[in-house]
Formats: structure tokens, sequence, C-alpha cells
């Protein structure tokens, strides 16, 4: 077993630990700046999640479900061969950014740097994870049903 000790604390830390496995499912979690509701602005949301779920913004690689709440956003991604998890969210980040920032009239810093991911292992029921992703709306108590919040998608549909 090849264990690593990070001398020092914090996200740099965790990026350098960072593996990318094409074909692993991956919970990743992005959050806005500063933590800010940012899509608390219905508008600003609508563009958001029809820019994160264009299919042709992630390549190869596929979202199995997503949901974004008012200050973060989470997804079910199968990364493919053609690029590293890091190389993957920063597009997905960066292109979605900019269509936030052309519907608010520039001037809006979107997303934080970095992001949250977890390897799926390959006995995790994906479903199962799925279901409590889609789950946020209702246990932040934006809604009392996953059909009532607009802003998600799952492939199990």
């Amino acid at each position: 077993m090849n264990t690593r000790i990070l001398s020092s604390p914090g996200k740099s830390a965790l990026r350098r630990g960072r593996w990318s496995e094409p074909g692993r499912s991956y919970l990743i979690t992005f959050t806005c700046h500063d933590r800010i509701h940012l899509f608390s602005n219905v508008e600003l949301a609508m563009v958001a999640a029809r820019t994160l779920a264009e299919v042709r913004l992630w390549r190869k690689s596929r979202l199995l479900c997503w949901v974004l709440m008012p200050d973060h956003w989470h997804g079910l991604v199968e990364l493919a061969d053609v690029e590293t998890l890091s190389m993957l969210v920063a597009r997905v980040k960066s292109v979605s950014a900019a269509a936030v920032n052309l519907a608010a009239g520039g001037g809006v810093s979107v997303w934080a740097s970095g992001f949250h991911d977890r390897a799926m292992r390959r006995d995790d029921d994906l479903v199962g994870t799925a279901r409590y992703i889609v789950g946020n709306p209702i246990r932040a108590g934006l809604c009392e049903r996953v059909g009532d919040y607009p802003f998600w998608d799952a492939m199990w549909l």
C-alpha cells in the first residue's frame, strides 16, 4: 500500500494527492465565490444550469447526475480518458462562469477556486449517490419534493 503523508494541510495538499482515473465516477462539488447565493437569482441559475448540463461541455466524460444549489454545484461524473479531472472541472467552471457573467452584464465572480471530489468505488451505489445529490434541495428546505426544484437532472429518470 502506497501512503502519502502530506506535510501541509489545506486545499493545495489535497490537490497534490488528486488522482484521475478514466472510467471512474466522481462526486464533484464546487462552490460559488465567497459562498454567495448567486443562484438564488432564477435567471442566473437558468443560465448556469443550461450551460452545466450541455453535453458538449463534458466532451467524452459523462455527467450522470447534477444539482445546482444557490451557492454551489454537485455532480456525479464518469471521467473519460481524454483529460484529467482537474482539466475537466477547470473547463466546466470557466465556460459556465463566462455564460453567467454574460447574463449578469459582467463583473461577477462566479466560482471559488478549487473543487472537492470523491472517487466512487466500483461497488458504490451510483443511483443511491444520485438520489443523495438530487435530494440536496429538500434537505436545504428549498422544496418539499425533488420534482418541485428546477435545477437538477439525472440519467436515471
